[in-house]
């Protein structure tokens, strides 16, 4: 693809904090945003009022269109789609794209874990897919309203094949200029794995014991079983040859200490009986462990009991 890719169509499937952030910005970038979910009463005030993002940004914005199905995209096939939906629907989401998918629509997964990319590639091709880490902290207090904790840039994406290298600059420049500045990373599994320590070690911790965020690492018996997580962690990234970072300990723990006193997503799923995105993340975590051939039993041990606790 050559840098002829100029992005004006783009589809977010997801009306979750995530959806709603990125939609909002490119909406207020002047793109023609088109937003998906299967729940309409999280679509409603997309189109009017405009979702608002309250917080580390505020602004509100109308998308150009919204729908609750994924098929839908065939009336009018988007230029860039990014899917901020939970991992566990990703599967779902795949198969529905191939059905309309063709060359030129690069389609990226902004989403918690490891390996979601890979999981569109096998249904798209790795050509055009892509992959993006967010460093943003949102929670929806309500159905189109998105309140942003905090918001670190820059974000980063990775094309997963060299020919979609261009395309990603242009990617990086869309977004930069609707307001989430993001860079293009020639390593984003470092950074995809610097992320998913940190959600597998406290996410999945308040998911079980119902505490948030600061109120687990509060906690001097949790704190150590958090600081386990993230050791461990740590030694199977670099049994497969991950880039942490020599100082990722200590930066990790400091970066947890500043987690604010609100729940992870994780455990908003387990209180609405809802499947969590565990296997992505310390479920991920056990199997590159068993690959490498390093054991991982606090990771096993807290998926078992997230697992246990979903419906």
């Amino acid at each position: 693809m050559s840098n002829s890719y100029e992005p004006k169509r783009i589809g977010v499937i997801g009306a979750g904090p995530v959806g709603c952030v990125v939609a909002a910005h490119l909406a207020n970038g002047g793109y023609e945003v088109v937003l998906c979910d299967i729940v309409d009463a999280l679509l409603a005030p997309a189109r009017d009022p405009g979702i608002k993002v309250s917080g580390a940004a505020e602004l509100t914005a109308k998308v150009a269109e919204t729908i609750t199905s994924v098929d839908d995209f065939a009336e009018n096939v988007p230029d860039l789609i990014f899917v901020t939906s939970k991992a566990t629907a990703l599967p779902l989401i795949a198969s529905a794209i191939q059905n309309f998918h063709k060359p030129g629509l690069y389609v990226v997964s902004w989403q918690n874990g490891i390996d979601t990319e890979r999981v569109l590639a096998e249904y798209l091709g790795s050509e055009w897919v892509m992959r993006a880490i967010v460093n943003f902290g949102v929670g929806l207090p309500e159905p189109g309203h998105v309140h942003m904790g905090f918001h670190h840039p820059p974000h980063w994406i990775q094309e997963l094949d060299e020919a979609g290298y261009e395309a990603a600059d242009k990617v990086c420049e869309v977004l930069t200029k609707s307001g989430l500045e993001t860079r293009h990373a020639d390593r984003l599994i470092d950074k995809v794995w610097q992320k998913t320590i940190l959600n597998g070690a406290l996410s999945s911790v308040c998911a079980v014991t119902g505490k948030t965020m600061s109120g687990a690492l509060e906690d001097p018996f949790l704190y150590e079983q958090i600081e386990n997580l993230v050791k461990e962690g740590i030694a199977i990234a670099r049994a497969n040859e991950i880039a942490l970072g020599w100082d990722y300990f200590r930066w990790a723990m400091n970066y947890l200490k500043s987690a604010g006193d609100h729940k992870p997503s994780m455990l908003v799923d387990i209180e609405n009986k809802r499947m969590t995105e565990i296997e992505y993340i310390n479920g991920q975590v056990v199997l590159y462990a068993k690959m490498a051939g390093v054991p991982s039993p606090y990771n096993s041990m807290i998926r078992a009991m997230v697992k246990a606790l979903e419906p």
